[in-house]
């Protein structure tokens, strides 16, 4: 079991995503201690790390399809023109031809470690809601001319895995967008409860695992009267416990029940592999969500 302190995490400064508002236990002034680990902390970590290692949630962990990095792939070379990126942040797309009405009931999820999984797969025209969201076309916006079930790799919690992916042509590129096709395995009920009474803080999202697997990128709330966000990590045989918390807190009368999320690398013993990346405050696994496009359904 290794145990690291908070105040050697590496922060993205000056990342400063959004505004977020705090509940009455969670604002400014609310933790009795912050700037690193304080004993409640860790042995909260412990508790969710015993929990869970060889538990029957962890087994379904490993044996499930949870994506751990974007199931969207840009057309090579990514999106050329401030126009066209931004009408992908803004899900700004319209339809210019015909989707795909049929497709596989199912789709194989193949592992470059070894291994495979049969999932459901959803149709071309769910997925290319996810694309567009709510929004009907609009200015800027990316011109979808038809689609075709195709493949793609996606980063999981078992590693890179091949999986069915709607391949959408958008015009003006040479390349397809792809969007995985695959439904991802729902979560075994956790083995730990939400926290009660431990300072600190959620984590908001991963948003990044190294190639390498030796850092994660996630994104912590602070609130408006500390410097920043600190991220723990408890790492064990079978899991990785992060615990968040701010440092350098203060009271006073401009304190207001307001949070601001930032990014934050915590940098790893030994790579992520197979073991389950955790948040303390919850005890469940800490969810996937791009900066932009659809979340796996997983979290």
């Amino acid at each position: 079991m290794r145990i690291g302190s908070s105040r050697s995490v590496s922060l993205l400064a000056g990342v400063a995503l959004a505004a977020v508002g705090l509940g009455a236990s969670s604002g400014c002034g609310s933790q009795q201690e912050a700037g690193g680990s304080t004993e409640v902390q860790t042995q909260r970590a412990q508790q969710v790390a015993a929990a869970w290692d060889g538990s029957a949630a962890a087994a379904a962990w490993r044996d499930g399809f949870h994506p751990m990095g974007d199931v969207i792939q840009l057309p090579r070379g990514g999106l050329r023109s401030t126009a066209d990126k931004q009408a992908y942040k803004d899900h700004s797309f319209i339809l210019e031809g015909k989707l795909p009405a049929t497709w596989p009931k199912d789709g194989r999820v193949a592992w470059a470690g070894g291994g495979s999984l049969t999932r459901p797969l959803v149709g071309a025209d769910k997925s290319y809601k996810t694309l567009a969201g709510a929004r009907v076309g609009g200015k800027p916006h990316l011109t979808v001319t038809g689609a075709k079930l195709g493949e793609m790799s996606v980063a999981t919690s078992r590693g890179p895995a091949m999986v069915p992916a709607w391949l959408f042509n958008l015009e003006g590129y040479n390349s397809p967008l792809k969007q995985a096709a695959v439904t991802p395995s729902k979560l075994h009920q956790s083995p730990i409860g939400r926290a009660r009474d431990v300072p600190g803080y959620p984590l908001n999202r991963l948003v990044q695992m190294s190639a390498d697997g030796r850092s994660v990128t996630v994104v912590a709330l602070h609130g408006v009267c500390d410097n920043s966000p600190v991220v723990d990590v408890l790492e064990t045989r079978g899991s990785v416990v992060l615990s968040a918390s701010v440092q350098d807190q203060k009271d006073g009368d401009d304190c207001t029940k307001q949070g601001r999320l930032r990014q934050v690398t915590v940098k790893l013993d030994r790579p992520v592999g197979d073991r389950v990346l955790l948040d303390a405050h919850t005890g469940r696994p800490v969810p996937y969500k791009p900066l932009h496009g659809p979340s796996p359904s997983w979290s």
